[in-house]
């Protein structure tokens, strides 16, 4: 079944909030002076370090390719044809060299069988320790609705939909003689289940190193919301506003730690998605789409002109499986393919991730065969920051490094860069936080790091962290010059004797 199917041509779009980047970002208690910085107090300075930027991809939280160990259907084709083991599908696409994150899209029932408890499906366990073990992270999607796999079941587990009133809502023309069925949202058996189910979850991936991203739950089918252009089950649209928008304070309330995505979906079924977007993305929800070139153009707009300090996870719906024997992939008149076009798109909105979907084998096939594309974006997807100029500078009493961080990535720091300047033993640690986002794609942030006067002539360490609702995780730098085995740069200090100090002008 295909996504952009379901958009009934010339419907007509709600207006929808705008939401760009002159929303508030988060303050840093710890700010760091970013400037700027004049030449009226120098006593000397040098630039004691210059880098350029790392030729390929380098790993980081907040950007990558994603893996799908599961999605809407299922396992790899592979494993539903019986030709593999899921164990072996999932090492082999964790196995993969240019796959940073391990993506599990699936369904309430594949969670949770009963009341009370996480039943979680085999699929889970071999996703987290396939991530553990290759360095990777782990982002995920529970389903409240699937249309994959109607009439025959549904993605809510059996003990709930004893409970709360089921719809039908019609059928597709794409899907003859097939009714589909949507659960009452608003029911309280089904809201009081999707809060145990949020608890269950949190309780257990809400700040677990490993898990990157969780994209928020949202209404209809694969939970983008919508229902194509069939009707959803509620009265009216006013209370299926308000019951997704209850919905949605409940998990942002529920995940303090872990970032949610939410889904950039017109709100073509009418069930306040302009409301639910607004309220996710000012509570620092990152966003995403299913889509790339058959987007609609507000989407495209929502999601280049994000606030800079939320990520954006993309991927395209059409061209997945990376396979040429079983599609005809035809490439334009400057010869690039429709797999490749829609990979590069992803940079035109300044996407963090790009999705690769479930065949491991196409996709090592199809970048051996088409590298030009997956080269591009593991050297410009997402922030890729180095400090690209440092400068030191005399000061009375004390040691100034002036650092301007260049940034190489098409989006801005997915959430507040900080960076400490440190001695090997400890001793002496000096840091703070960058604004949020900064530096922004393509842009310098500079900010002043003051030292003690003892430590010129030596050796000091520079490292980063990201900051995302206030859990702090270790970042490398982005630079071609050699950095340390943790992703920190180290700087040789310029002693106070040495005769080539510059004077300001």
């Amino acid at each position: 079944m295909k996504r952009r199917d379901f958009v009934k041509a010339g419907a007509a779009l709600a207006a929808v909030p705008q939401l760009k980047g002159d929303i508030p970002g988060p303050r840093p208690a710890d700010r760091l002076d970013q400037g700027p910085f004049t030449i009226e107090q120098d006593q000397g300075w040098y630039t004691i370090e210059a880098t350029t930027p790392a030729p390929g991809p380098v790993r980081n939280f907040g950007l990558g390719l994603v893996g799908y160990t599961w999605e809407e259907n299922g396992p790899a084709l592979a494993v539903r044809r019986g030709e593999t083991t899921l164990a072996q599908a999932v090492e082999a696409l964790a196995a993969l060299p240019f796959v940073d994150v391990l993506y599990i899209r699936g369904d309430w029932r594949d969670v949770q069988s009963q009341p009370g408890r996480l039943d979680l499906q085999p699929v889970w366990d071999l996703t987290l320790d396939a991530a553990r073990r290759h360095g990777q992270r782990v982002g995920f999607r529970v389903q409240l609705s699937n249309p994959e796999i109607q009439p025959a079941r549904l993605a809510i587990p059996d003990f709930l939909k004893e409970k709360v009133p089921l719809v039908t809502i019609g059928a597709s023309p794409r899907r003859p003689g097939r009714q589909f069925v949507e659960p009452r949202y608003d029911h309280p058996e089904f809201l009081r289940a999707f809060r145990e189910l949020n608890e269950l979850l949190a309780a257990r991936f809400d700040g677990d190193p490993l898990v990157e991203f969780v994209d928020l739950m949202m209404y209809g089918f694969w939970g983008e919301g919508h229902t194509s252009d069939l009707p959803s089950p509620f009265p009216d649209p006013a209370r299926a506003e308000r019951t997704f928008l209850d919905m949605t304070r409940l998990q942002i309330e529920m995940w303090k730690k872990t970032p949610l995505a939410v889904n950039t979906q017109p709100d073509i079924s009418r069930v306040g998605n302009d409301a639910v977007r607004s309220l996710a993305v000012r509570s620092g929800c990152w966003l995403r789409s299913d889509s790339v070139i058959l987007d609609e153009p507000i989407q495209i707009d929502q999601l280049a002109n994000r606030p800079p300090w939320l990520a954006a996870v993309m991927e395209d719906g059409y061209f997945r499986h990376y396979d040429p024997a079983a599609r005809n992939y035809a490439v334009d008149a400057a010869g690039v393919t429709v797999i490749d076009k829609t990979m590069l798109h992803a940079l035109d909105v300044g996407a963090n991730y790009w999705s690769l979907w479930t065949e491991a084998g196409n996709l090592a096939r199809y970048r051996e065969g088409h590298p030009d594309a997956f080269r591009t974006l593991q050297s410009r997807l997402g922030w890729r920051v180095r400090p690209a100029w440092v400068w030191q500078r005399k000061r009375t009493g004390a040691a100034e490094l002036v650092v301007a961080f260049a940034n190489d990535g098409v989006a801005g720091v997915p959430g507040t860069l900080r960076v400490v300047v440190e001695t090997s033993d400890g001793k002496v640690r000096v840091g703070g936080s960058l604004d949020a986002g900064q530096p922004h794609a393509g842009r310098l942030r500079q900010a002043s790091f003051i030292l003690p006067r003892e430590l010129e002539g030596g050796t000091v360490t520079m490292r980063a962290e990201i900051e995302v609702k206030g859990v702090r995780r270790p970042a490398r730098w982005a630079c071609a010059q050699p950095v340390n085995a943790d992703g920190s740069l180290s700087l040789k200090l310029k002693a106070r004797d040495d005769p080539s100090w510059r004077k300001g002008i």
